[in-house]
């Protein structure tokens, strides 16, 4: 008789070690998968919310932002408002899962399976990890970075240096890039670069600005625009980087706190795109675990119940009158689309075999769901396996909503195929960055006159920017640039839209 894993609700750290040999021999051996090494980790509440305020990540610098959502979460967690996750997980090498104490045997064994081995996988095969993430080195570099800010608090002051943060975390959406160089992300290297290039900083002169004629009477013709586009790199579509690189009055400190924000927001780049993959993976995976668990004997009924009242939870769907609708759910979602993908493989239809001719009937459900996990993207995914069967199951439709035609709205696409294809075309695009993410790059700087800033957002759809937000946004640009800045929205045509000006504060007498 197959020995159970545990017994109760009750658990310990052997308990726990079982698990995870459980879990490790189902995900490797029955369902191929390939992962970091695990270090597990158990947390109290108040370790939870604190892992909420600081983005999940186990080192971190301090910054007040960081204990205002801590204070916020807390107190909505003690008022009764808001649950706690059962885990958090790291992409890095070993793969840190933080379990709640809280947690029952059977939810320990859950989210060992979902975390721990799911999105565990997920990190270290997916190409977008693979190409903006270094698992390795990660750990280090959150380390080097507390430290750093801690060493630039006693040297130049809390507030100056909560004064670049602020302004860095403002800017941290637009300080990515969106299409990879040739060099992978090697953040231990660039740990040990830092220190060279401190000192190197503080003992050079900026070329760029030395080489700029004097005197403000200059017109911006004195130099090419393709002169200045050149020096400056421009069009750049990283403002951190930018101004990392050629703002005129950053000192050399300010210069690596930015590097630092820059690397952070890179590094979580890969997880904007891949919520209802990720999400939809890790379900897919616990639920196999535990399915499998069941069937040797390791798990009684009673804990298979337990587990699907929690899985049930997860991947629950309100209907659009629902007051909890918020948009398609990505556990959900993510999840409905594997099992799709198995069906397929192993169970097609005729209308399958038409839309999905290279995995329909193939018979290997894992290795397909290996390749799907490694090679796409949420827009991608969802664009390529989403099938009519599914798009049924949700009562999919399209509704075309334009304020500036009279007719009002209008259903534009039904179950047929064609209304298949444009449902499809349309819930991709709602996860592609490219559409939702606002196209904000520099594109000029008036370098021998007043030196101001120039950025373009490329308006899709008629979706302009939140004055109130831009303004405050552009704000926090202008103070680390430290001249004015002007952000000009131009449609398709390049016709001007909106124009805002921003000028930067005054400098503290201490920063300047």
């Amino acid at each position: 008789m197959t020995e159970r894993l545990f017994e109760g609700a009750d658990w310990d750290f052997q308990t726990l070690q079982r698990i995870t040999d459980a879990c490790e021999e189902v995900a490797l051996k029955d369902l191929g998968l390939d992962v970091y090494p695990n270090q597990i980790e158990v947390i109290t509440a108040e370790q939870m919310l604190d892992a909420y305020s600081s983005v999940g990540m186990p080192l971190f610098y301090k910054h007040w932002s960081f204990g205002k959502h801590f204070a916020f979460h807390e107190a909505s967690y003690r008022k009764g408002l808001m649950g706690l996750a059962y885990e958090i997980v790291i992409n890095s090498s070993p793969c840190i899962s933080y379990l709640m104490e809280e947690n029952t045997a059977t939810m320990q064994t859950l989210v060992i399976a979902h975390a721990a081995f799911g999105h565990n996988h997920f990190f270290k095969n997916n190409y977008l990890f693979k190409q903006w993430t270094d698992a390795d080195g990660i750990l280090d570099y959150l380390d080097f970075a507390k430290n750093y800010v801690m060493q630039c608090e006693d040297r130049y002051g809390r507030i100056e240096v909560e004064r670049t943060l602020d302004a860095a975390h403002a800017l941290m959406s637009h300080g990515i890039d969106r299409y990879p160089g040739k060099k992978k992300l090697d953040l231990r290297a660039e740990e040990k670069r830092a220190g060279r290039r401190r000192q190197h900083e503080e003992e050079v002169f900026n070329d760029l600005w030395r080489t700029v004629p004097k005197g403000v009477a200059k017109s911006r013709s004195a130099l090419s625009l393709e002169r200045r586009r050149k020096l400056l790199g421009l069009p750049q579509e990283n403002l951190l980087y930018f101004l990392e690189k050629s703002a005129p009055r950053l000192a050399p400190w300010q210069r690596e706190l930015l590097r630092i924000v820059r690397h952070i927001a890179q590094y979580f780049y890969p997880q904007s795109q891949t919520k209802v993959m990720n999400e939809g993976t890790a379900t897919y995976v616990h639920y196999r675990i535990m399915t499998r668990l069941h069937q040797q004997g390791r798990i009684t009924d009673g804990n298979f119940l337990e587990f699907l009242g929690s899985h049930t939870n997860v991947v629950f769907q309100p209907e659009f009158d629902d007051p909890r609708f918020s948009g398609f759910n990505p556990y959900a979602l993510g999840f409905a689309v594997m099992q799709d993908i198995e069906r397929i493989v192993i169970r097609p239809e005729d209308e399958d075999r038409e839309w999905f001719p290279d995995i329909a009937g193939k018979g290997d459900v894992m290795g397909v769901l290996r390749d799907v996990w490694a090679n796409y993207r949420d827009e991608s995914f969802i664009g390529q396996f989403l099938s009519p069967k599914l798009m049924r199951h949700f009562r999919m439709f399209h509704l075309h909503d334009d304020p500036e035609e009279r007719a009002g709205i209008r259903v534009d696409a039904i179950h047929d195929e064609r209304g298949f294809r444009r449902v499809r075309r349309e819930l991709a695009r709602q996860h592609d960055v490219g559409f939702i993410d606002a196209n904000i790059e520099v594109v000029d700087v008036d370098l021998a006159g007043d030196r101001r800033l120039i950025l373009h957002h490329h308006v899709i759809k008629g979706s302009q920017l939140n004055e109130t937000d831009a303004k405050r946004v552009l704000q926090h640009l202008a103070d680390l640039w430290t001249y004015d800045v002007a952000l000009i929205e131009v449609d398709g045509n390049d016709k001007v839209l909106r124009e805002y000006v921003v000028s930067p504060r005054p400098i503290p007498a201490a920063v300047a």
